[in-house]
């Protein structure tokens, strides 16, 4: 979602000008390595990227992100368009590496119907470098809008949570023994106001949502688990500006590492250290050879070798401002990130 902007009052005559709050923390900036190509669709369009690493070739790794207005794009790390399955209204992706016979699982909020929320699915073909649509599942009433998945460590579960536009959160069990993706929802959870980005921990079973105007929070993602939300960090106007949005992570050790958070509203990235999601810093993707990024939805990061731009991780995010072009999504060295900040590498 576009942030909102505060009007800020001028003492000159004529009409206040829209203005976005900026956050009175130091924030250090970083550039984009790469650019994909423009979206089909104009304005708000662009919104929430997946990546798909290669192991055995690390450059000729895949990200798959959604035009929300037409379809679901498969890019090359140079950005390059390589496909796109029409499908419109898909919000946030997510995949997962299951194998069998689906391999990369691919799975997206589907808002075509707002009074019914689905997930559809989808197998990411790495050898074409194309999707093959796979069907959706039902889950319920409402608008469908964040979604995530968590593989769980123990037995391999998975497991989808749709983020409802409302700050409902249905945890959907998926079955993918069959032809087609099944699911049912186990559990359902609750934030008080529209919520959309989220992102589970594999390692540890817990799922980051961000609920847009309010701030961070966490759940545990068993499915027999509490339903209470516990508070990480909030919209303060200074660590984040709302509206909170994509959400990410750096993982490292059995708990440690990092939850990255959209800061919309001015332009910015938090950075939390796990497990206590203590506050680090914040950064910005400002202009170079690559313009800079404004107003981000979705991110996605995902650590290892990714080729020489990439050499430690990849961190991908939408721009909502890519004029004269259409929105697209921007691909970012973690590595410069870590410097900028001054991260612990381990």
């Amino acid at each position: 979602m576009r942030s909102a902007l505060l009007l800020l009052p001028l003492f000159i005559t004529g009409c206040a000008t829209p203005q976005p709050v900026m956050s009175p923390l130091p924030t250090a900036s970083v550039t984009a390595k790469v650019e994909t190509a423009p979206v089909g669709t104009l304005d708000d369009a662009a919104d929430d990227p997946a990546i798909w690493r290669n192991a055995a070739n690390p450059a000729a790794s895949l990200i798959v992100a959604t035009d929300k207005k037409s379809s679901i794009h498969v890019y090359d790390l140079l950005g390059t368009k390589l496909h796109s399955e029409p499908s419109p209204r898909l919000n946030n992706v997510d995949l997962r590496d299951i194998g069998g016979s689906v391999g990369v699982l691919v799975a997206a909020s589907d808002r075509q119907d707002l009074l019914n929320a689905k997930m559809a699915m989808f197998k990411l073909d790495t050898d074409a470098k194309q999707l093959v649509p796979l069907g959706s599942i039902a889950v319920g009433p409402g608008e469908a809008y964040g979604m995530c998945l968590w593989q769980r460590a123990s037995d391999k579960a998975l497991f989808g949570f749709l983020v409802l536009k409302d700050g409902r959160i249905d945890q959907v069990a998926i079955d993918t023994s069959g032809a087609i993706p099944t699911g049912k929802v186990v559990r359902s959870m609750k934030l008080g106001t529209q919520s959309e980005g989220c992102v589970v921990d594999d390692r540890t079973g817990v799922v980051y949502v961000a609920e847009e105007d309010v701030g961070l929070w966490k759940f545990d993602a068993s499915p027999d688990g509490p339903v209470t939300a516990t508070a990480l960090a909030k919209a303060d106007g200074k660590e984040i500006v709302m509206d909170a949005e994509g959400v990410a992570l750096a993982p490292s050790g059995a708990d440690g590492g990092y939850v990255i958070v959209s800061s919309q509203g001015d332009n910015a990235y938090a950075v939390y250290k796990l497990p206590a999601a203590s506050y680090v810093g914040r950064f910005r993707i400002g202009g170079g050879a690559i313009d800079g990024v404004q107003e981000t939805d979705g991110i996605e990061l995902m650590l290892g070798d990714f080729g020489s731009e990439f050499p430690s991780g990849l961190f991908v995010v939408q721009d909502g401002d890519n004029l004269p072009a259409t929105q697209n999504f921007k691909l970012v060295s973690w590595a410069d990130v870590v410097t900028a900040l001054g991260l612990a590498k381990d």
